[in-house]
């Protein structure tokens, strides 16, 4: 194991011959084929495959009554039906998340009360529409509370279904928001999200001489072993979890959902493989989504611009048991300011569960402060990027003794308004124009923090001198197989094309795996462990100083001598297994990313229409290990932000309690056509605290703080202040500027 419990020295991660670069995926050429398998396309892993077909609760709370499965059961085909009353015996973990199967009580729509199970797809489908299910209906809560002017809860304060989750202090913020000359408060409010990715939740489920073995769309391999050796009772050795290629999560495959229970159950019932994929309507409404918010920020300044308070509360809403979204996280770092207070409540509803979605808690959150940020700039008539810039920290504000590891936000903000142009931004909202069309710029800041998680992967240097990696990492998108190739062969001195990676099967060793923008930098720091045990093994098979070693061109060199990998694996094969775990970097110094995000935005003045046409995103996450991939995860980021800001919302059914938008045609995501120019630029600042690599996430920072940026273009082009998210035209149209002086 290593322990990495001080900065970084000089490695030869350092080099960037390989790492570094911006290298095209490996993976590329089996993607866009179509050889790369997805969990559901594995059709030859077992034989004598079944279907299954998840049935949903149609009401919201209530008690199933009773299941008429006899015309199902008849249909030929149709091998079994699965309810809580013949699943067999599975023990649900706590932790919020609601049972996978229900009965006989109901928790939300569309939680899962059967699964018909068939010789084929069409069949179990069509059992499942012969199901005949009655409920007793229960009244529910579907909406987040709508709070009175002056209303808010006190921090601690608990109420009727509304319970206080999260909360700190920092100085006394109510005396010195009284005593600032500058002062703003307001409202925001974000809307339930969809993680809307490609790839719905699916899984083959196989059961062997009690052993259980998945194929199944999951970011997290190892959450999924260990969550399904306790739901089935049975040791985590005796589940095997197999994820090679997963097509996107956003946070909504970090934990097993009812697909993957479901099909373990009904296999283990008929005994023969089942496999099940989730219908889009399932995956909304079934799985997770991103919470609603309201959020309250309040914000106190000298004229000068220096912030003196800052509070800024929020409410989201979740079952009993769950979560809330920590939407004021990042305001407890991201500014200076000596009198603070922050404050979560969650509102108990009985919608799906709400979960992690794409940067929790920064995501939201910096859509509210951000703004608010641009409303004092307004109020201070101050230039929003320099208000910013006054407001910087190099430490922990509530507490000055922590400093950060590495932030460079001020260079972002400079750098940002400099490549775009800001200096040309109109300081008055709705006079830009270019025929109908207004003109505006935005900015905000963006801040998601850096998380280190141990992370293992072992590397085997082949007889033919070729490399093999093994880790069950996985993939869902975001490069993992390239990035883990370039540190192999930047550790050994072999060429890119001769390392293979393979992934996502949870008889490898243990990885970080994906999510929290914690994979690239832990997973190849967890290899670049192996690495260096493998490097040591080779200089004691040669007798060669390890300090003298250099490791280029399929070859070892040192102390006179020169020996090719494949010369010393000649007759055997050798491999290294090692594992990351760090000390307490991240505790004596606080470690995030940040980012200046920068949109131009245009507003049609007879329609309302928002058409963006630039953006703009500078980035500082430590040495970036591909720019190329990353640059790709940022420019997916802020497509994403784009998709929060102006169009996705699940639109609740109020009076059923249920997404009636839950579906890719109902539930709009920005396509091709709404996307304009944009650009990245990657700060060179490498993070010694992080890890080995010098590296930190980068995928999720393209998301904080891009809603804001468009929120403030589109005030910045029409004088018009939106604080509702999506930022629609119904709310500016009636309010629009005219285009030309009234007639006589």
């Amino acid at each position: 194991m290593m322990k990495f419990d001080r900065p970084a020295e000089r490695n030869p991660i350092d080099d960037q011959t390989v790492v570094g670069q911006p290298t095209s995926r490996i993976d590329g050429a089996l993607k866009t084929t179509g050889q790369a398998r997805y969990a559901y396309e594995q059709h030859d892993v077992v034989p004598d495959q079944t279907y299954g077909y998840l049935v949903g609760a149609g009401i919201a709370r209530g008690r199933i009554r009773a299941i008429d499965s006899r015309a199902a059961r008849d249909l030929p085909g149709v091998i079994e039906v699965i309810t809580w009353e013949n699943a067999g015996d599975v023990t649900y973990p706590g932790g919020g998340t609601p049972d996978y199967l229900a009965g006989p009580e109901i928790q939300h729509y569309h939680q899962a009360v059967a699964l018909v199970v068939a010789e084929s797809f069409e069949a179990a489908r069509d059992g499942a529409f012969l199901l005949e299910i009655s409920y007793d209906r229960a009244p529910g809560r579907y909406a987040l509370p709508s709070l009175a002017e002056g209303d808010w809860p006190a921090p601690d304060e608990a109420r009727e279904g509304l319970e206080p989750v999260d909360s700190d202090t920092v100085g006394d913020f109510e005396a010195a928001f009284a005593a600032a000359p500058v002062r703003i408060e307001q409202r925001y409010q974000t809307s339930h999200e969809s993680h809307a990715m490609m790839e719905p939740h699916a899984t083959i489920a196989h059961w062997a001489d009690g052993r259980l073995t998945l194929w199944t769309a999951t970011q997290m391999v190892g959450w999924a072993q260990r969550s399904l050796a306790r739901l089935f009772g049975i040791e985590k050795s005796d589940v095997r979890v197999i994820a090679p290629y997963v097509g996107g999560g956003f946070g909504a495959k970090l934990a097993i959902q009812s697909d993957a229970v479901l099909a373990a159950m009904a296999a283990r019932k008929v005994g023969r493989p089942v496999k099940v994929a989730l219908t889009r309507p399932m995956v909304m409404n079934n799985t997770t989504h991103r919470s609603a918010t309201l959020q309250r920020v309040r914000l106190g300044a000298e004229r000068d611009g220096r912030l003196t308070a800052i509070a800024h509360q929020g409410i989201s809403g979740n079952l009993a048991e769950g979560r809330h979204e920590p939407a004021v996280s990042q305001t407890k770092l991201l500014y200076a300011g000596a009198n603070r207070l922050t404050a979560m409540h969650m509102a108990i509803l009985d919608l799906p569960k709400a979960s992690d979605m794409r940067a929790p808690g920064e995501a939201p959150g910096l859509m509210a402060l951000e703004v608010a940020m641009d409303e004092l700039a307004e109020a201070l008539g101050m230039d929003p990027v320099e208000l910013r810039i006054r407001n910087d920290t190099q430490s922990d504000p509530a507490d000055p003794e922590r400093p950060f590891s590495e932030r460079h936000l001020v260079e972002c903000l400079r750098t940002g308004a400099e490549r775009f142009g800001w200096s040309e931004r109109s300081t008055t909202p709705g006079t830009r124009r270019d025929g109908d069309w207004l003109l505006g710029m935005g900015m905000a800041a963006g801040y998601r923090d850096n998380l280190v998680r141990q992370s293992a992967a072992r590397i085997r240097l082949e007889q033919d001198g070729s490399l093999t990696v093994e880790t069950d990492m996985t993939d869902i998108g975001t490069g993992s197989y390239t990035i883990l190739a370039q540190t192999a062969a930047e550790m050994l001195g072999v060429p890119l094309g001769r390392v293979a990676v393979r992934l996502g099967d949870s008889d490898f060793p243990l990885s970080v795996g994906s999510g929290g923008q914690w994979g690239a930098n832990n997973a190849t720091a967890g290899l670049y462990a192996a690495c260096v045990r493998l490097r040591a093994m080779i200089c004691e098979m040669l007798q060669m100083p390890e300090a003298e070693a250099q490791f280029a061109d399929g070859a070892v060199t040192g102390a006179g001598r020169r020996v090719e990998l494949a010369e010393l694996v000649r007759d055997e094969a050798i491999s290294a297994e090692d594992r990351i775990e760090y000390g307490d970097l991240d505790e004596t110094h606080q470690q995030a990313t940040f980012a200046a995000h920068f949109v131009e935005a245009a507003v049609n003045a007879w329609t309302g229409e928002v058409r963006l046409r630039r953006m703009l995103s500078v980035c500082d996450a430590g040495r970036i290990l591909n720019p190329k991939t990353a640059r790709s995860q940022v420019i997916g980021s802020m497509t994403m932000g784009i998709g929060s800001a102006l169009m996705e919302e699940l639109a609740v059914d109020a009076g059923a309690g249920f997404f009636v938008n839950h579906d890719l045609a109902g539930y709009e995501v920005p396509v091709h056509a709404d996307l304009p120019e944009q650009e990245v630029i990657f700060l060179d600042h490498p993070d010694a605290f992080s890890s080995p690599m010098k590296a930190k996430g980068v995928g999720e920072l393209g998301l904080c703080g891009v809603g804001a940026a468009i929120a403030n273009a589109l005030y910045n082009a029409t004088g018009i202040r939106l604080r509702e998210y999506p930022l629609t035209l119904d709310g500016m149209l009636e309010r629009l500027p005219p285009l030309a002086p009234p007639g006589p």
